[in-house]
């Protein structure tokens, strides 16, 4: 019954259960958004210029507005040069709780699925409407992930017709996610809804085929006949058969014998039920989801159904498995843009995980590659670092090479390119003793560092050697990371035709199966973006829509700015404004000369 701040909608203030009149004019409803939504302390300055520079004393304005979210706010806070929203315990804000929340707070907010701030509209600040449609576009897109992550969940509950509403909402908000189809497919299957799965499905490869020219893959047919565990024959031998079955399935995923593996799992899930020891319950459905995220191309609903599972058994009988499972849903959510969902989930393992070292490490590497892909890098290069330090000194030589390649990312595109040579060597060294199917990724940015360097033959013959090894692993995302390399090449040699086709070919690859890596999609589409508009190609704006799409609703920050970059080398003035604003909480020295 303290302050409540409700941004999600119509704005509106309530305290102690009782509306707030509002403010006069729109101008500190934004205020209070920008303020609410900055990760960090925002300068006077930077809000005169974002929000007032065109009053005729914009610092005057500045504070008159700031007098009148004090009253609304019932607070004497956010005095001095540098200004920050900070809370007391009681205060709710319905964003906080959409962004950072578990599920089943997020799904309470009330304007969960209305814009946000609905109706503020400032003609005379073209940075800020920028930026609130930026906005916009992310909140909208994390309102989708907490509805997928709640529908998920209830359905691991078994409770279906709640799950198929929430993916019914889903689809309804965003029918071309072919996810979010899937889902609400597997949704009906599962309330034993035959005959409506079907008319899902074939009404999405209706939509599909009209809309975008191309079908949906083969996980919407999957997801009608699929759940999590489908034995062959009735459990009667107990927990050594549940065990053996894990160990027997793991070992066949391991020799790339996946569907006799996710046989054997599945079976272990159905003997693991049959003892009711909720240890191996959760130990045996982490199994599964795991070999589905990483093994099974295309796989990830039918894997995070397997780990919400898990995390429901084990949250309070078996912590350790239960933090594994958390953490492999994070990994899920950091694959396809949802940050800050992952987050969350991350956040939840570490605290399910207590004092396990192994386990801690795995989470401190994913929420690392999160805040790399998100242009949190100073944040990202110390969370790797620890993490690179803690897997050498537990001798984990796969999670080793899985850190100093994301550390070394991080370096590369931060523009230390001496330490991410580095790095990446290692990593590359590693993957070669024991991990060959990991290669191309390290060795891709390896090759990007080359380019970097000048050194373009040596990147081309990398980056081909990554793509031929992607291409017979059937990697989407080494596929579409190398490719964009592959582009990258032909454009330093000249061959723009050549290029645009690489590029193309590479965006395709990179997901061509629903669980791609989003964030290689949006990397390259920013080589692309910045091609086509260099050669002014009349498709440059179609594919610098998709780019600032991607960032936008994901929250890929410094893709989000170079997009604008790219909107602003096409004239945008508006652009130009909101590029040189966004790029000022980003610390990357490539993006602050552009800003000077």
């Amino acid at each position: 019954m303290g302050l409540a701040i409700y941004l999600m909608g119509k704005p509106r203030i309530e305290r102690d259960g009782q509306a707030m009149p509002a403010p006069r004019g729109q101008k500190v409803w934004a205020l209070l958004g920008y303020l609410l939504r900055s990760g960090a302390a925002v300068s006077r300055h930077h809000l005169a210029d974002l929000l007032f520079a065109d009053a005729q004393d914009p610092q005057a304005t500045l504070r008159w507005n700031l007098s009148e979210l004090r009253k609304l706010l019932g607070t004497s806070g956010l005095q001095g040069d540098m200004l920050a929203m900070v809370h007391e315990p009681s205060t709710y804000a319905d964003v906080d709780a959409l962004t950072q929340g578990a599920w089943s707070l997020a799904l309470r907010v009330p304007g969960l699925e209305q814009p946000f701030l609905e109706g503020v509209h400032l003609s005379g600040c073209p940075a800020f409407e920028v930026w609130l449609a930026t906005e916009r576009r992310h909140l909208q897109a994390t309102c989708e992930a907490v509805l997928r992550e709640a529908a998920l969940a209830r359905l691991a509950a078994g409770e279906c017709a709640a799950a198929t509403d929430l993916a019914s909402r889903l689809v309804r908000q965003n029918p071309l996610d072919e996810d979010y189809q899937v889902l609400l497919v597997r949704c009906l299957a599962a309330a034993g809804d035959g005959v409506g799965a079907a008319r899902q499905a074939s009404a999405c490869r209706e939509l599909f085929l009209r809309e975008l020219g191309v079908p949906p893959g083969a996980a919407l047919d999957a997801a009608m006949h699929t759940t999590t565990a489908t034995p062959t024959n009735r459990p009667a031998t107990g927990r050594a058969a549940a065990i053996a079955q894990m160990e027997a399935g793991e070992a066949a995923i391991g020799a790339g014998v996946l569907d006799a593996g996710l046989q054997c799992l599945r079976r272990a899930v159905v003997e693991a039920d049959a003892t009711g020891d909720a240890e191996l319950r959760t130990r045996s459905r982490v199994a599964l989801g795991g070999a589905l995220v990483h093994a099974a191309r295309g796989r990830d609903e039918e894997g995070a159904t397997a780990l919400h599972e898990a995390l429901s058994i084990g949250k309070d009988a078996c912590a350790r498995y239960a933090a594994a499972a958390s953490r492999e849903l994070g990994y899920v959510e950091f694959l396809r843009g949802r940050y800050e969902r992952s987050v969350v989930l991350l956040r939840q393992a570490l605290v399910l995980a207590g004092e396990d070292r192994i386990e801690q490490t795995r989470i401190a590497i994913v929420h690392g590659s999160v805040l790399s892909d998100t242009a949190h890098y100073a944040e990202s290069i110390a969370l790797l670092q620890q993490a690179t330090l803690q897997a050498e000194s537990q001798g984990d030589k796969k999670q080793l090479a899985y850190a100093l390649s994301m550390l070394g990312r991080a370096m590369l595109l931060h523009g230390d390119l001496t330490q991410a040579a580095r790095l990446l060597d290692d990593s590359i060294a590693l993957a070669k003793q024991l991990w060959t199917a990991f290669l191309p990724w390290p060795q891709s940015l390896r090759a990007e560092v080359d380019m970097r360097n000048g050194n373009v033959d040596v990147a081309a013959e990398r980056f081909e050697l990554a793509f031929a090894l992607g291409c017979q692993l059937g990697d989407p995302c080494w596929e579409g990371i190398a490719g964009r390399g592959r582009g990258c090449v032909a454009i330093s040699r000249g061959d723009t035709t050549g290029a645009i086709e690489i590029l193309l070919d590479a965006i395709t690859r990179s997901t061509r199966l629903p669980d791609g890596y989003l964030w290689a999609k949006a990397y390259a589409l920013d080589a692309l973006c910045g091609l086509a508009i260099s050669k002014k190609l009349p498709e440059a704006t179609i594919w610098l829509d998709e780019l600032q799409d991607i960032a936008a609703r994901s929250g890929m920050r410094e893709l989000t700015v170079r997009a604008l970059m790219h909107r602003a080398a096409l004239g945008d003035t508006s652009s130009t404004q909101a590029a040189k604003l966004l790029a000022i909480e980003i610390d990357n020295p490539a993006l602050s000369d552009w800003c000077r």
